[in-house]
């Protein structure tokens, strides 16, 4: 049977996504089983995030249903691209036969820019075969889906093969300067790109939502300098960058080309790497390296879900690995997926049609899993005891580390019980995090003089017993640095019993001549996490408290 009798047309799709939807309303009312997840993260080249593995002892998973030994009649050819809906698409078409990479090299449409640095680049892919197969064959599986985009919105063909720079094609790329997904989204720039992240999922790494995300923020740079390779060093570098370094130039009468502009180094390589890859697409037979012929037709299909279920068990009803699944549905920060969140999953044609009919004839519960919040600051410790978990699971599950509490609001993930009928709600599929707190006695804010010497952070922190970077982020200044003579300093210190009983006094005492100590109104510290990095487009957020997801939990 050919991959095309295989899949389902849209009428056919249709009624076995309806059965689908019917098992699983049925199925999240059973009574569910406990899973074990094996929590793992993206990598990028040596970065890699830490994974914790779930210790406590798993029920086994309830088997699939055979498929019936004559399965039914095959479904009319053809199957549905994601992006067009309402066309299907026939496998065996001439052009779904054709080269993708001739598409891509028929819609370039960048100036070259020929440099040294373009030829060093080129030298530099030529020389490593191996890794130039590894990112063509990630980037097989969402090429077409790019250069579908690409040409609806008339845009050059060049900006398909930027996660090739950016990522590798690696999905699950994650930066030291927290930049997420193929396409390498700050944070920040996500969040002004309506990418969702939050504790259980992260847009910036979804195939379709970080796809559309990068190529609108490209056109609007593209609108804004008016040329592709300074949208492109503004996508590395900033738009604010990019424009001062504009205008710089200028003031002095320079060219305002991209190669004309000081930059950073990681940006005055960006577009020569680009171009390098460009050049070895249009010729491979020059540069002596061979690119796998990629089919010109859809690699995945989307399959709406209706109920919340695991990761492991979606993974398994599509017939597929985890990591094959998490290459298409590498969004998921837990071993959970919400339908209020995550109302699809991106599946290989071949596996679409597999899910959807073991799906329908599934029995057993589809979620092991699902989401409370805490009514009150408490201990993980407290936690555990109110709902019935191991507390090493409960820390594990959502990356709780040691003397931490969890402050009112946070949603954590815990098994789920048989009287659990619901499915997670969707204001906390779309909102949900943890925020954490030191689970530390009270402190009072103390007032120092320096002496008339001056004292450096170190020196003072250790006088106090204190943690000199502590003292530097209560003061502003760097761990290195040093106060002037007479400056105040301000301190943290552990509320005495004396001190409490008169959290309002105020007393001040003169030690040797060298400082003065006042004794503020007691009130606790405050732990804040800094935001990740200003992201791109100078988009600079201040520090400021903020709910932390904290690891990458796993997708099974």
């Amino acid at each position: 049977m050919t991959a095309a009798a295989r899949l389902p047309s849209l009428r056919r799709g249709a009624a076995l996504l309806a059965a689908g939807a019917a098992v699983l309303w049925l199925g999240g009312c059973a009574t569910p089983g406990l899973t074990t997840p094996a929590d793992g993260s993206a990598q990028a080249g040596a970065r890699t995030a830490a994974a914790a593995t779930e210790t406590a002892a798993p029920q086994p998973a309830p088997p699939l249903v055979p498929l019936p030994a004559t399965p039914p009649a095959p479904p009319p050819a053809g199957a549905l691209d994601p992006l067009q809906a309402d066309l299907p698409v026939d496998l065996q078409a001439e052009a779904a036969k054709a080269d993708l990479w001739d598409r891509v090299r028929k819609g370039f449409a960048m100036p070259d820019l020929d440099s040294d640095l373009v030829r060093n680049r080129e030298q530099w892919y030529v020389t490593k075969p191996d890794y130039v197969r590894r990112m063509t064959e990630r980037g097989s599986r969402y090429l077409f889906h790019i250069v579908e985009e690409l040409e609806r919105r008339q845009m050059p063909t060049e900006l398909a093969l930027l996660p090739f720079i950016e990522s590798a094609f690696n999905p699950q790329a994650l930066s030291s300067a927290k930049a997420s997904g193929m396409w390498q989204f700050m944070p920040a720039t996500g969040r002004d790109y309506e990418l969702k992240q939050n504790l259980f999922r992260d847009d910036r790494r979804d195939v379709l939502e970080s796809t559309r995300a990068a190529l609108d923020y490209l056109q609007r740079l593209h609108g804004l300098f008016g040329d592709w390779h300074l949208a492109l060093a503004a996508y590395n570098w900033g738009e604010g960058s990019v424009q001062r370094a504009i205008d710089r130039n200028q003031r002095q009468g320079l060219p305002t080309d991209y190669q004309s502009l000081r930059m950073p180094e990681e940006t005055r390589w960006y577009v020569p790497k680009l171009q390098a890859v460009k050049n070895i697409v249009a010729r491979p037979d020059t540069f002596g390296v061979t690119l796998a012929p990629l089919a010109n037709h859809p690699y995945f299909v989307t399959v709406p879900i209706e109920r919340d279920i695991d990761v492991a068990l979606a993974a398994r009803l599509a017939g597929l690995t985890a990591e094959e699944f998490k290459q298409l549905n590498p969004q998921m920060n837990k071993p959970l997926i919400l339908a209020a969140g995550s109302a699809r999953l991106l599946l290989p044609f071949d596996n679409a049609e597999t899910f959807q009919r073991n799906l329908a004839r599934h029995r057993g519960p589809l979620a092991s899993w699902t989401a409370w919040v805490a009514t009150r600051t408490l201990k993980p410790a407290d936690a555990a005891r109110e709902l019935g978990v191991a507390e090493t699971e409960l820390r594990e599950v959502n990356r709780i580390p040691p003397r931490m509490l969890v402050k009112a609001g946070s949603t954590l993930l815990v098994p789920r019980k048989a009287a659990v009928a619901e499915d997670v709600a969707s204001h906390i599929a779309d909102n949900a995090a943890i925020a954490l707190a030191p689970d530390v006695p009270p402190f009072r804010r103390v007032t120092v003089k320096v002496g008339r010497k001056g004292e450096s952070v170190a020196a003072l922190a250790r006088r106090h017993r204190l943690d000199a970077a502590l003292v530097a982020q209560w003061n502003g200044v760097g761990e290195r640095s040093t106060f002037k003579p007479g400056q105040s300093v301000v301190l943290q210190l552990p509320l005495s019993s004396r001190t409490a009983a008169r959290p309002a006094a105020r007393t001040t005492a003169a030690t040797g001549g060298r400082r003065a100590v006042t004794v503020q109104a007691a009130k606790p510290v405050r732990s804040t996490v800094a935001r990740g990095g200003a992201g791109r487009g100078d988009k600079a957020r201040p520090a400021t408290p903020v709910r932390v997801a904290r690891g990458k939990p796993p997708l099974s």
